[in-house]
């Protein structure tokens, strides 16, 4: 009996500091914020896009699927050769893209023949190499032009905007604090986002003309521009 009413009180002491140290470890509530402000500013950089990427692609159609491949194989090494021999680390970079094939299908459902399609993409800083090199590659035609910023142009641009958006957060957080009658402010928190905003405009190619008026010659294009955005956004302590 003795060794039940032991256990017992063993049992309710457990409780007991169970139920104590719970309630020593209950967070202590949070003042509600005062004198905080919510903001946001942002600058932006207008710069050329310097990065010409140009997408050579071609499509094959026949019954057997193996001789498509065959002839798309062809296509792309012919013109993967011929690219490699202009290829500069930096000012132009080669590489191939997306390469398919596909069944094609009759009226009765049944396969009756064979698509496909490979690309070849040339990209890099230098426009006249890359333009001239697309010019001499017969086996691929052009499928598209797109324009970009290239990493340390984009590197270079973002820490302007940057700058002047953190420039212009804290002048607006000044302005703010002393519009409520504050002599000054700290920052609680912040975030910086960026992003580029451009248009890629069409090469100045109406429409793509036989190989031969094609052969050796560059491909007019010209670049557009874009901006650069940073954002900065957060909240301050008015003091």
């Amino acid at each position: 009996m003795n060794r039940f009413i032991s256990t017992i009180k063993v049992i309710a002491a457990c409780a007991l500091f169970t139920w104590s140290a719970g309630s020593f470890s209950q967070p202590a509530p949070r003042e509600p914020l005062q004198n905080v402000a919510q903001l946001s500013a942002s600058g932006s950089v207008e710069v050329q896009q310097d990065l010409l990427s140009i997408s050579m692609n071609s499509t094959r159609d026949g019954v057997d699927a193996t001789a498509v491949q065959s002839q798309l194989k062809q296509a792309l090494d012919s013109a993967l050769a011929l690219a490699k021999q202009a290829a500069v680390p930096g000012q132009m970079e080669v590489r191939t893209g997306n390469f398919s094939l596909y069944p094609r299908y009759g009226k009765d459902g049944k396969i009756n023949g064979w698509q496909g399609s490979t690309e070849l993409v040339l990209e890099g800083k230098d426009f006249p190499r890359i333009t001239s090199t697309a010019g001499k590659i017969q086996t691929l035609t052009m499928g598209g032009v797109s324009f970009a910023l290239s990493r340390e142009q984009r590197t270079k641009v973002e820490g302007e905007a940057q700058t002047l958006a953190i420039e212009r957060f804290r002048v607006k957080a000044g302005e703010i604090a002393k519009s409520f009658g504050f002599s000054s402010y700290s920052l609680r928190e912040v975030s910086i986002n960026a992003n580029d905003q451009g248009y890629t405009p069409r090469p100045r190619v109406m429409a793509m003309q036989a190989k031969s008026d094609m052969a050796e010659s560059s491909i007019p294009v010209e670049a557009g521009k874009s901006t650069v955005l940073v954002t900065v956004s957060g909240s301050v302590q008015m003091k």
